[in-house]
């Protein structure tokens, strides 16, 4: 008994000059669809991380349902670059699930623990302004703007925002925006204290498999060079590099683990991979 007091009093200074670094600032968290297995220690976090003066911000994914419910359809998922090729038939399934089934569980699972989230879209109030990245990929958007207004008044209204990465184009047409990119914008323009990608590995990896903890932006270029860093990464660790012109830091965390954001923010010993400017 007295030994777990003991953990627990370590615990507790160890994680208070966090709490008082952390309180009253933001957060965004990108919740990828590989790690949605994870993600029920990730809301409850999120619930603590509010209940601790933070305020969060979760962008997610949901590519692996994207991805099934094309199949369903008899339609087979591809891709260039780590981005999905989207076509008129492809935008569709994207925005059902990305606006509909999964945004609205998320909402709706964070009420649940006690967190009011509002459900958004980057279509919805413009919070996301994009344009054609490349004709050769489809509808798929590269942000131009984030409206701040939307995101600050659902933040001052006492709600956690829960973002589905889409973008309004050109006369209004929704484009698909890879969560990853969409996440890294939103914490640039926020100038959030924190970008953390929940992901399904470790971090980012050598060649070998080892971990690598810190990384600059510099060494991101490189990794990519040398072909260490590839394929569906590639966004990932870009949208570290773009979130870093406004964001303090960022990290590509697994979030399987449970509690992984916790253990990101208020322990010495992180977990992941830390990116810097």
């Amino acid at each position: 008994m007295v030994e777990q007091q003991e953990t627990l009093a370590a615990a507790l200074y160890e994680a208070l000059p966090y709490i008082r670094g952390f309180a009253g600032k933001t957060i965004v968290v990108k919740l990828g669809g590989s790690a949605f297995g994870g993600r029920d220690t990730t809301l409850q976090d999120i619930v603590t991380l509010r209940s601790l003066g933070v305020k969060p911000v979760l962008v997610h994914g949901g590519g692996s349902d994207i991805s099934s419910l094309l199949k369903r359809l008899g339609a087979e998922p591809r891709f260039v670059g780590g981005l999905r090729v989207t076509d008129e038939a492809t935008l569709e399934a994207v925005v059902m699930v990305l606006a509909g089934k999964v945004n609205k569980e998320l909402v709706g699972a964070l009420g649940a623990l006690g967190a009011p989230a509002l459900g958004l879209s980057g279509i919805d109030g413009g919070l996301l302004q994009g344009r054609v990245k490349d004709p050769a990929l489809g509808l798929v958007g590269e942000v131009t703007q984030v409206n701040l207004a939307v995101l600050e008044m659902t933040l001052a209204g006492g709600f956690v925002p829960v973002v589905a990465p889409l973008a309004v184009g050109e006369s209004g047409r929704a484009l698909n925006v890879n969560g990853d990119t969409a996440a890294g914008e939103i914490a640039a323009a926020l100038h959030a204290a924190k970008m953390i990608f929940l992901t399904d590995v470790p971090g980012i990896l050598n060649a070998d498999g080892t971990l690598i903890s810190q990384v600059s932006r510099q060494g991101i270029q490189e990794l990519i060079q040398t072909g260490v860093v590839s394929g569906g990464m590639i966004p990932k660790v870009m949208a570290c590099v773009r979130s870093l012109e406004g964001a303090e830091r960022a990290h590509v965390v697994d979030g399987r683990a449970p509690h992984a954001l916790i253990q990101e923010l208020y322990t010495d010993r992180g977990v992941g991979t830390m990116i810097t400017a």
